[in-house]
């Protein structure tokens, strides 16, 4: 990925000062400002290139909009829920988080909960400072013997197996995305949920919130679970349906529950934060020292490295910059929106329906994704209301209509590191290939005609069709001399037959294409 320029960045909440000391000692402006109002946060954004927030700063699609520069939202966190990232997606602007830095934080304090949970010593506590009970009351569990279901086995789920597993649990847990055979290595038994429920004595979820994981424990499941059953949520509010875990607490089938976040925080369901069988804490999954030290650190070298073109980590909507980060990747990035913009100019006047973009060898198959948003990036740039880059223009492209295929195929024949483009605009195909020859994009193919060597893609391209013809050349040559135009180069197809795409590296772009009509069929023209 080509380096992105980011000189200035505010920080809108409290984080810790080693996060202002890389930014600035890597040359990036650093402005904190703390406790702004949404109107002020809108008028203060647009001087920047980036934001780091942590959760109290709601970063609307209001804001975003107001911020003509910027580039980066940092998170120094793990989740986004307080970021329009579909908002933030549409102008091109990258949503980073922390994803490791409070893993370990938010892992220690589920186990503090799911033993306290278990020996109920907030309970017990609040009655011996009140000289209600004797110590003969004070009866607990064990955990040793008992089964954990976790669900969610990303990063904070899998510490949260290893250390439970030490007291002796068996451990067990549901994740769609994490493969049974790597959750197997660290000692969690992968199952769906139908099975995992009646297994489990306590429950902890791991989880983004999503449509998918709102209310997943709910009436329903709360039914399939052992009477009695304990959980545990540090996660997000609204993955427990905390209305139904009330009835679940009430009825006894829920023996108690752990939460850390809640719906509304702070939290409105008083009923359900007052039972005896819950512990209720402030949202202090991330509220450790060494948790915000090491956040605010992270988001500042993760912004570094992506300004320095090193990496990308984090980026919750750009995943498709991951493999962009070496000098290879920048070649073809050129060499997509080259051809993007070739195929646009051939189309000026035409609605693009659909496009196949296909690479071609071993050398492109990591390529796939990044080559074709940039070959949209050069169809749809300067139309109007875009400002297409790699994070934004798939999104704007299936906005406009267009449907959008890629595919990798092995080396055919001398055809290695290939990118094959093919539009479909008012019913009509228009193709073109290219590859990087030399450090250099070039253009091999326009719609069937194989140029006999290849075109660079730069500068000023005149490309033409017209029957192949001995006077041709001198034909548009006096031409181009009546507008004022030089040719600097000349570049003809390897065929001699039917109608032919020609291209002229020329001086300047003509005036009126009409110019051509009287010896080319059609004419299209880019400055690249």
């Amino acid at each position: 990925m080509a380096p992105i320029s980011v000189k200035s960045v505010l920080i809108s909440e409290s984080v810790d000062p080693r996060c202002r000391t890389v930014l600035e000692e890597n040359g990036i402006r650093v402005t904190e400002k703390q406790n702004m109002t949404k109107d002020a946060l809108m008028a203060e954004i647009r001087d920047y290139d980036g934001l780091v927030v942590r959760s109290a700063t709601k970063v609307t699609a209001d804001v975003i909009n107001a911020a003509d520069n910027l580039k980066i939202i940092g998170r120094a966190g793990t989740g986004v829920d307080n970021v329009d990232v579909v908002a933030a997606t549409r102008k091109g602007i990258i949503v980073m988080n922390t994803p490791s830095g409070n893993t370990i934080s938010a892992a220690e304090l589920t186990c503090a909960l799911l033993m306290s949970l278990s020996r109920q010593v907030d309970l017990f506590s609040e009655m011996c400072l009140k000289k209600k009970v004797t110590f003969w009351f004070f009866m607990g569990a064990e955990l040793y013997g008992k089964v954990l279901g976790i669900v969610g086995l990303g990063r904070i789920g899998k510490e949260v197996a290893s250390r439970m597993q030490s007291f002796g649990m068996r451990t067990i847990g549901y994740d769609p995305i994490t493969p049974p055979e790597v959750s197997a290595s660290w000692g969690v038994e992968q199952m769906q949920l139908e099975q995992l429920w009646p297994q489990c004595d306590y429950i902890t979820v791991h989880t983004p919130l999503m449509p998918s994981t709102v209310g997943l424990l709910n009436d329903e499941s709360f039914a399939k679970c052992k009477k009695g059953v304990k959980v545990v949520n540090c996660a997000r509010g609204g993955i427990i349906d905390e209305d139904a875990l009330l009835r679940a607490l009430e009825s006894g089938q829920c023996g108690g529950a752990g939460l850390d976040v809640f719906v509304e925080e702070p939290p409105k369901n008083r009923p359900l934060v007052d039972h005896p069988n819950v512990i209720s804490c402030p949202h202090l999954g991330a509220s450790t020292k060494e948790a915000q030290a090491r956040c605010g650190e992270d988001i500042a070298l993760q912004i570094v490295d992506m300004v320095k073109g090193k990496n990308l980590v984090g980026a919750v909507n750009a995943q498709v910059l991951a493999n962009t980060f070496c000098q290879e990747s920048h070649q073809l990035i050129k060499l997509g929106e080259a051809v993007g913009a070739v195929l646009k100019s051939c189309t000026a006047s035409k609605k693009p329906f659909s496009i196949q973009i296909t690479t071609q060898g071993d050398c492109m198959k990591s390529s796939t994704g990044y080559l074709t948003s940039a070959v949209l990036v050069g169809l749809l740039n300067h139309e109007s209301g875009f400002c297409p880059n790699l994070i934004n223009v798939l999104s704007l492209a299936q906005e406009s209509g267009i449907m959008v295929n890629q595919t990798h195929c092995a080396p055919d024949g001398a055809a290695d590191g290939v990118c094959r483009v093919e539009i479909v605009a008012d019913g009509i195909s228009y193709k073109a290939s290219g590859s990087v020859q030399g450090g250099v994009p070039v253009l091999l193919e326009l719609s069937d005609s194989v140029f006999r060597q290849p075109v660079p893609l730069t500068g000023n391209l005149l490309l033409f069709k017209a029957p192949a013809s001995p006077q041709l050349l001198s034909s548009v040559a006096g031409l181009l001399a009546t507008e004022g135009v030089e040719i600097e180069s000349f570049s003809a197809p390897i065929d001699r037959t039917g109608d032919l795409w020609y291209c002229v590296g020329v001086s300047s772009l003509l005036r009126d294409l009409g110019a051509l009509k009287t010896s080319v069929k059609e004419a299209a023209q880019v400055t690249l």
